[in-house]
């Protein structure tokens, strides 16, 4: 079946948004969907050439071909899923939520800023571990899509309309959220993880549909990989932005700021290892490799790979010991590499 699963390979920001909506386009997708919470933010760069961040809607939602799906285990926080339909100006014909999609109070948040879980832990305190737990509970009746009047509109069986969609061959992308690294149960990051599975099996599972469904896994890895400031857990080879910059030719104003709370993010040198054990989690089909204008800012300018560069994706393909078959130059650069360059029939 034509599905096509988006996963981030390190610890989140992988440019998975930038990935999906690049997939969503060449595979001609009918449908996008988007899990998780409102903890994390994806960025795509719009018609006009600025940055647009989703943290409810699937990046694909810009496409105008492109229905966009938010299933059952979603954690919706009403007042930025209003936000994101008015910024994407998006009509009822092209966003499907399910009825029994749960939703993110004000106690949630209120509850994990109680708690200091981003002293603690990194958190961004966005009431999505704290909407999860009170769900798991079934303690309160809780609120559903279903209940919420601005959601009416838009409420459909999203599992029966990817079906029949499936039925009909066609395309549909899953947008994942965060990262391996940041796995409850796979990661071994705990307690410096997410409230949730962050593989493509769990993704696969909150968008109800089958695992036999798939038949394309994308793991979104970068250069460089980041995490959250403050207390947000081990991160191997950890620099700052200064060195990354004086090293790539980049400006000395890099750096990067979280797309949900806006903080600076830490960030080191690629290490091997969580890759790896991602890789063996979720055993993709394809290798996306973002942020190469972070090794030589010439890959950007030129849209290409450089010599630096190119040297750079061949010892992380011996490390990883794969292929790597996209690269990313920038916010809105992808091309295909190596054999999927030449299936695709592009020069870049």
């Amino acid at each position: 079946m034509p599905v096509t699963v988006v996963v981030g390979g390190q610890f989140g920001s992988e440019g998975k948004g930038k990935v999906a909506h690049f997939l969503a386009r060449a595979r001609r997708a009918h449908y996008a969907v988007r899990v998780g919470g409102a903890n994390s933010g994806h960025t795509v760069v719009g018609r006009g050439g600025e940055p647009i961040i989703f943290r409810h809607l699937p990046t694909a939602c810009l496409l105008p071909e492109v229905i966009s799906v938010i299933t059952a285990g979603n954690y919706l926080h009403i007042p930025i899923v209003l936000q994101e339909i008015a910024k994407a100006d998006i009509t009822p014909s092209r966003l499907a939520i399910d009825p029994h999609a749960w939703v993110v109070l004000n106690e949630d948040r209120q509850s994990e800023q109680k708690e200091g879980l981003q002293r603690s832990i990194g958190s961004t305190e966005s009431g999505t571990g704290a909407a999860l737990t009170r769900r798991l509970s079934r303690l309160t009746t809780g609120t559903f899509a279903k209940d919420v009047p601005e959601f009416r509109p838009y409420i459909r069986d999203t599992a029966d309309l990817l079906y029949k969609g499936l039925n009909g061959c066609e395309r549909v992308v899953v947008e994942g959220t965060q990262g391996f690294g940041l796995s409850l149960l796979h990661s071994g990051s705990y307690p410096h993880c997410t409230s949730r599975d962050t593989t493509a099996a769990s993704f696969i599972s909150e968008s109800g549909l089958s695992p036999m469904d798939v038949d394309e896994i994308v793991l979104v890895v970068r250069t460089f990989p980041i995490r959250v400031s403050g207390n947000s857990g081990s991160l191997p080879n950890e620099t700052d932005w200064s060195a990354i910059a004086a090293e790539s030719g980049n400006p000395p104003t890099l750096i990067e700021h979280t797309s949900a709370t806006n903080r600076v993010r830490r960030v080191a040198r690629f290490s091997a290892d969580v890759v790896r054990r991602a890789i063996m989690h979720n055993r993709p089909t394809c290798i996306a490799l973002n942020h190469l204008d972070y090794v030589d800012a010439r890959c950007r300018l030129e849209q290409k790979l450089t010599h630096r560069a190119l040297s750079f994706v061949k010892n992380i393909e011996a490390e990883i010991g794969t292929t790597i078959s996209l690269l990313g130059f920038g916010p809105d650069a992808l091309v295909w590499h190596g054999v999927e360059q030449r299936k695709a029939g592009t020069n870049g």
